[in-house]
Order: structure tokens, then sequence, then C-alpha cells
């Protein structure tokens, strides 16, 4: 990719932080998938969590999707819940617009993502901030 007076930048990734082995998940902990590091091996790629971007605290309540995937939740048609009932669909909508920003700025060319997130599942569960990662156009896989 060229950029300003014929520079050369490379290709970026955005990742998922606990996938590298930042402790950012729900409950304080790593999520690192060696799998994931490999496909990052000799890139260059940014770690992201969107629960921290939208404001939630580490280590913070499970939540959940309640009404639908993440795609529902961006339409309004579904809510983020915690165990305990506080809904933090505003903190979870807050944090993908924030990875969103990320991903534009930077260019990135794929967005590698937490599994089973109800912010960054992919596959059998769509989170919020990968729903609107897709619908922006970005390429999104998740470990």
């Amino acid at each position: 990719m060229l950029t300003g007076k014929n520079q050369f930048r490379p290709p970026v990734y955005l990742v998922s932080a606990c996938l590298v082995g930042l402790a950012t998940r729900y409950d304080g902990a790593t999520k690192e998938y060696l799998a994931c590091r490999l496909a990052l091996a000799g890139v260059v790629w940014v770690p992201v969590c969107p629960e921290q971007l939208g404001g939630l605290p580490t280590p913070r309540e499970p939540a959940d999707l309640v009404g639908g995937d993440g795609a529902a939740v961006l339409a309004g048609l579904a809510r983020v819940v915690t165990v305990t009932g506080t809904d933090v669909t505003a903190n979870f909508l807050a944090g993908a617009e924030q990875v969103l920003r990320v991903a534009r700025e930077l260019q990135v060319i794929e967005v590698f993502l937490k599994s089973g997130s109800p912010s960054c599942g992919v596959g059998r569960v769509l989170g919020v901030t990968a729903a609107l990662l897709r619908r922006e156009g970005f390429v999104v896989r998740e470990f």
C-alpha cells in the first residue's frame, strides 16, 4: 500500500486483544490462540477490545445477546445484557463503533476476532462488532 510521498505502508490487521495474550476478557484472563498468532506472524497487527473501548471495565460481568444476534442489536431489535440483568447494549455499540473507526483509520485488510463472543463472534454467535465490521465491508475471521 502506498502512502504520502510514495512510501510503502505494510498491510495492517486488527485482532481481538485477548487472542494475542492481553488480559482483556470479561474474566480478566486471556484467550491466547496459537493459530491466530501464527496467522499474524510477520505482519503488522493492532490489538483491540471492543468491550473496553466501549467503556466496560476488566474484569466485568459476562454478557449475552438477548433477542437476536449482533446484526439485530445494530438494528435496535436485540440487546446485550449481563448475567445480573444490566443492559450494556450502549457500551457494546460504542465499542463496535470505536473498532470500526480504528479499522477505517488504519485501512485494515482483515480482522481476527474471538469466537463465541457477544462482541466478536463470527460463526455460531454473530457479535455486535463483527456484525458492524461485516456490514461495512471488512473481512472478518474468527479464532
